[in-house]
């Protein structure tokens, strides 16, 4: 496999893309489909063998799964994410439970914190989509400390996510140089992107399980409250329909349920870098 893109290669509308993406994760409500996938955050710090007193970050944490699973074993914790919508529901979570943790808005490919900051820096279902993959990837090697570890939870491009963003791509082509963010689950890219800062990255496959009371409703909880999903319904108009019978035909295909439920698996990697 050949990998090309560097920051050069982004759009020159880099502002654009990314402004597009906030307003596409304001949509809907997202913390209705992150607090489902909680069990990613766990099984992510369990992988990187979280220790309490670490200091810990979270990277477009979204409503904060990982942030408080690293919370829960005693660390100390920064959760980041560029919609202040979703930390303040992170934030809430965090009260909830009386768990101590700082909430800071900051884009993931320009993070607002010196070098080696943290002993590990975390995300799932986060950084890998952002627009400038090679410049994220620095960002998070930056504030790690050397001998410290990036941990990623992130989709692959065959899993039942991965196929419903290349579903999408279909439908709403991405801007000219922006790359699928699939690409963070492939061992060549992250050796590309994280370079000499890496001493060692591992993957480890994983797969989760969507289980919903039946398609139809994953389908409209997903429409309501997934941004992605949500904004491009809206935006094709005519042709909603016809994503939707191919968005069906994939959770068809998929569902391992015979009892008229949703029991669907979406293959993931967590990934392991230890820092040079």
């Amino acid at each position: 496999m050949t990998l090309t893109a560097t920051a050069s290669s982004v759009p020159a509308d880099l502002a654009a893309v990314k402004a597009r993406q906030r307003l596409a994760w304001s949509a809907g409500d997202y913390a209705a489909i992150g607090t489902t996938l909680q069990i990613v955050g766990e099984q992510l710090c369990e992988t990187v063998d979280l220790r309490a007193g670490s200091r810990v970050l979270d990277v477009a944490a979204g409503n904060g799964n990982v942030t408080l699973a690293a919370a829960r074993r005693f660390c100390d914790v920064t959760s980041t994410d560029y919609v202040p919508a979703l930390l303040e529901r992170g934030a809430a979570r965090a009260l909830a439970e009386g768990l101590d943790v700082r909430f800071v808005e900051a884009d993931a490919e320009a993070l607002p914190f010196e070098d080696g900051s943290f002993d590990v820096v975390l995300s799932t279902f986060g950084v890998m989509f952002t627009p400038d993959q090679p410049r994220a990837a620095t960002e998070l090697a930056r504030v790690c400390r050397p001998g410290g570890t990036i941990g990623l939870s992130n989709w692959t491009p065959a899993g039942f996510i991965g196929q419903v963003f290349a579903l999408l791509g279909r439908y709403l082509p991405p801007a000219p140089g922006v790359n699928p963010p699939s690409r963070w689950a492939l061992r060549e890219a992250l050796e590309y992107w994280f370079g000499e800062a890496a001493q060692s990255i591992v993957l480890y496959p994983r797969h989760f399980m969507f289980r919903y009371p039946s398609p139809d409703h994953f389908l409209a909880w997903f429409r309501d409250y997934y941004g992605p999903i949500n904004k491009a319904y809206a935006a094709l108009g005519d042709c909603a329909q016809d994503f939707d019978t191919d968005l069906r035909a994939l959770l068809t295909a998929r569902n391992l349920a015979t009892d008229g439920t949703l029991v669907l698996p979406s293959d993931y990697v967590d990934v392991v870098i230890r820092r040079r």
